[in-house]
């Protein structure tokens, strides 16, 4: 007769699900989702039905539900409107633009902790960061003070993640996931959203925010050794001199960016030419990529 499996530990369900500790332990506190066993000392045992349902909360996240509406759903699972699904959401950013505004760091930060409490990195991504992004971009086109905005969002999101890959590279060891500003934008908010999702995900992350010289791009994987190179491309580029650049690189090259729509055709022909070479259009692609060559 086979044996019952062993019950697992918070951090192997984080591991196996993709949804931090913190957020395991918000979601049995806050809203019922989650009741775990607990040890003599009080750590947190969860069995595989408990995975399976992380899992269920995790598929009804990215499409869109609000982490309030989920224990109704799993109990009874009536089927929700695509008004409520995404209403939540939209709130979420009509609020963080409201304090982007108001230049409300405190505040800013204050809806950024409790919803990375709450929701898995990936679900934070598709769900909120990148539409807030797509919609503040919009904003910035006509507004008046739009540069204010700019700066202040762009200086208070480059501290914020910064810190976060900062502490979780502590506790990692192994070659690095090296992330490079391919473009001349004094900042890129995708290339930090790809290195916090990486992070997120258990891989050690450098980012190098200015782009390289190319001809010391050669040198610098030279001497840091990643385990992989990521180039966010968000401007158009120079194709002959791109090619040059990524002709000696011997370690899989993934690029993602609003570049790779601009120059699709000429990008895969490299592709075709350096199979370590790899086209991503979303900061999403790119960690299910590198999970992928993992596997």
């Amino acid at each position: 007769m086979p044996s019952e499996p062993l019950p697992l530990p918070i951090r192997e369900v984080a591991r196996l699900t993709g949804v931090n500790p913190v957020t395991l332990r918000a979601w049995e506190r806050r809203y019922g989702l989650i009741t775990p066993q607990r040890t003599g000392k009080g750590h947190r045992l969860y069995s595989t039905e408990h995975v399976q349902r992380i899992q269920q909360i995790v598929q009804w996240l990215n499409r869109g539900v609000s982490v309030g509406q989920i224990k109704a759903l799993l109990d009874s699972r009536p089927v929700a409107s695509q008004t409520d699904q995404h209403g939540a959401w939209q709130a979420m950013r009509q609020d963080i633009t409201g304090s982007i505004a108001a230049l409300a760091e405190r505040r800013l930060d204050q809806q950024f902790n409790q919803a990375i409490a709450l929701y898995p990195a990936t679900t934070l991504c598709e769900q909120l960061l990148l539409p807030l992004f797509a919609e503040l971009e919009l904003r910035w086109q006509s507004q008046f003070g739009a540069r204010m905005e700019q700066v202040f969002f762009h200086c208070w999101l480059r501290s914020k993640l910064g810190a976060r890959l900062y502490h979780s590279n502590r506790q990692l060891n192994g070659p690095a996931v090296l992330l490079i500003n391919g473009s001349d934008l004094v900042f890129d908010p995708r290339l930090w959203l790809c290195a916090w999702l990486l992070s997120s995900a258990g891989y050690a992350v450098e980012v190098f925010d200015w782009p390289l010289p190319p001809a010391e791009l050669a040198l610098t994987l030279e001497r840091m050794q990643p385990q992989a190179l990521l180039l966010c491309l968000n401007k158009a580029v120079d194709m002959r001199q791109l090619e040059r650049s990524l002709s000696a690189i011997q370690i899989p090259t993934l690029l993602n960016g609003s570049a790779i729509s601009i120059h699709r055709d000429d990008l895969l022909a490299l592709v075709v030419k350096n199979p370590r070479l790899c086209l991503l259009d979303t900061p999403l692609e790119v960690v299910q990529a590198l999970q992928d060559a993992s596997r």
